[in-house]
């Protein structure tokens, strides 16, 4: 089982948390280089459609963030689309895909674009 630091199990819970508020299928929370943490839900609308991950970065990059220091998703997905992280960060990016009771069902790192 993968150990979290303090501040990766942080954001676990606000990942639950944001999924849980609404039922979402999904929550992510993202910390930025400043030690800023960001959460978001999976948004499902007639005309726009976020996956929770892309909504945690869109909300760190509004505030400047310059690169995403760790991820993590709360999904049943065994896979989420790493796009976002690769664009939005500069440097090596762990994520944690978690199960809905917040037990990391995954890690890996995300290479930067370029």
């Amino acid at each position: 089982m993968t150990e979290l630091t303090d501040e990766d199990a942080k954001l676990v819970s606000l990942a639950r948390q944001a999924r849980g508020r609404i039922q979402a299928a999904e929550g992510a929370a993202v910390r930025d280089d400043t030690g800023r943490s960001y959460s978001g839900a999976t948004v499902t609308l007639t005309s726009l459609e976020l996956s929770a991950l892309e909504l945690a970065i869109a909300q760190a990059v509004a505030a400047g963030a310059r690169d995403i220091e760790a991820v993590v998703v709360v999904t049943s997905a065994d896979e989420v689309s790493t796009a976002t992280i690769q664009d939005a960060s500069s440097t090596p990016t762990p994520v944690y895909l978690c199960s809905t009771r917040g037990e990391v069902t995954q890690s890996f790192t995300v290479e930067p674009r370029g």
